[in-house]
């Protein structure tokens, strides 16, 4: 860039302050599984959203399609994810004290009432490979997770959906889309979002053998 031209304001230096907020708001996402029965308005969701088509993508594909659901169809899809416990109750009740297992097998038949459910796809095709498809999604949700963090919005990522991942794409409809049938449109993870209504502990982040330096 030409020293006679006017930066842009997206390279201005970031305060002190701002940086310490950022790291701040990093340690802060929890995955929220009880949320408060309110509603979150559309200009917050649409921030929110906004932010999460913000993330990189694999040669600018911009492959992620987020389904949003609301009102009766939120309460369908919950009545439809009961059924995801099953594929995943056997795994958890190896890993979990039992008051955690009841209460995450709770949240799977209500999504700890939480008023959004976001059903996270990706369009893979040949002009990209595959993870670098689904990769680009990802960064996405993690940038919805954190803009919820920001609004004050507590949510979850789950990959619970992919236990039922044919009856959700009937739920959507998105089967008859042209390109499922052509098998690009995959589904990926779901995301639950809303006020939180509880604040659990986060596990202790672990770096030993994480992070290599070569």
């Amino acid at each position: 860039m030409s020293a006679s031209l006017e930066k842009p304001a997206r390279f201005a230096a970031f305060s002190e302050s701002f940086r310490e907020e950022f790291y701040r708001l990093l340690e802060a996402r929890r995955s929220i599984r009880k949320f408060q029965q309110r509603e979150v308005s559309q200009e917050i969701l649409d921030r929110v959203l906004a932010a999460a088509l913000q993330a990189p993508s694999g040669k600018n594909r911009q492959n992620w399609r987020f389904y949003v659901l609301r009102g009766e169809k939120r309460d369908e899809y919950v009545k439809l994810s009961q059924k995801s416990w099953l594929g995943i109750k056997d795994v958890l009740v190896a890993r979990l004290k039992p008051s955690l297992y009841d209460f995450t097998e709770r949240f799977f038949y209500t999504l700890g009432d939480a008023p959004v459910v976001i059903l996270c796809y990706s369009i893979n095709d040949a002009e990209e490979r595959y993870h670098t498809s689904i990769g680009s999604v990802y960064m996405a949700v993690e940038n919805l997770n954190l803009a919820c963090v920001a609004e004050g919005l507590g949510c979850c990522t789950m990959g619970a959906p992919l236990e039922i991942k044919q009856e959700v794409d009937q739920f959507l409809g998105v089967d008859k889309l042209a390109e499922h049938q052509a098998g690009q449109l995959e589904l990926l993870c779901g995301v639950v979002l809303g006020w939180p209504d509880h604040d659990p502990p986060k596990a202790a982040r672990q770096i030993d053998d994480r992070i290599v330096f070569s």
